[in-house]
């Protein structure tokens, strides 16, 4: 094996480089020890190499020089890809309709129902900017005032007025069957779902409920608000789908 005063120079440079990979160093120290007349054993305990690895760089560089000590061959994938058809099942499902009452997909239940992994899923969204875990919501308002009183409400709970305390109530008695009051536009590559933040109600209904402590099971029933109103307690309790345990 002959090793020019050029390629000499260039395996010298990459061992004082001390910012080089450390495997083309040791890959330049087994040609520079052979070039010095070094036999295999020699070579082996310089480097700390096995023998097929010292004659495998050497057949590299008197095959490609030192450009060949700096690039590994590419070599074949572990795993084959996952085909076409099953990358665009996955992201079919993406923009359909999450099942059951899901809200959205999520990594593993699209894992489950395509048959892969869930980093075959992760890659597949990644790759076709998908995101739906993520619903960017929108509301345009008609009130001319709306900007003034965002910046009243915003500001008790970012600045308060001294010794004040600002408290935020929801209702909490009633179940309400609610429903967006725009439509909002599907899932897209690069772009999210999106929903008003706000809603409408078409009716609501109250649960009642109790927990049985002796054997653990709940007991519960459920009434409009116009039953409620129209109906004592009395009667309620009386249902016999609805019974308090003593």
């Amino acid at each position: 094996m002959t090793v020019t005063r050029t390629d000499r120079r260039r395996l010298e440079a990459i061992v004082a480089d001390r910012s080089a990979p450390q495997k083309h160093v040791w890959r330049a120290h087994i040609i520079l020890a052979t070039a010095e007349g070094c036999g295999t054993a020699e070579i082996m305990r310089r480097s700390g190499k096995s023998k097929p690895v010292v004659w495998r760089w050497q057949a590299r560089f008197m095959a490609e020089g030192v450009d060949g000590l700096t690039r590994d061959k590419t070599r074949k994938p572990g795993k084959q890809p996952l085909p076409a058809t099953v990358v665009q099942r996955v992201v079919d499902l993406t923009l359909g309709p999450p099942p059951g009452d899901a809200t959205h997909w999520t990594g593993r239940m699209l894992a489950k129902a395509a048959g892969v992994s869930l980093r075959s899923v992760q890659r597949i969204l990644e790759a076709h900017r998908l995101a739906p875990h993520r619903v960017r919501t929108f509301k345009l308002s008609t009130d001319p005032k709306f900007a003034a009183k965002l910046k009243d409400i915003v500001g008790l709970y970012v600045d308060p007025p001294a010794h004040a305390v600002v408290l935020s109530v929801d209702e909490k008695s009633q179940i309400q069957a609610l429903d967006r009051t725009q439509p909002g536009l599907p899932m897209k590559p690069g772009r999210a779902g999106t929903m008003t933040h706000d809603y409408k109600r078409h009716g609501t209904t109250t649960l009642f409920a109790a927990f049985n402590i002796l054997d653990g099971t709940v007991i519960a029933a459920t009434c409009s608000v116009t039953a409620i109103r129209s109906s004592s307690a009395s009667s309620i309790r009386s249902r016999r789908k609805f019974r308090w345990e003593k």
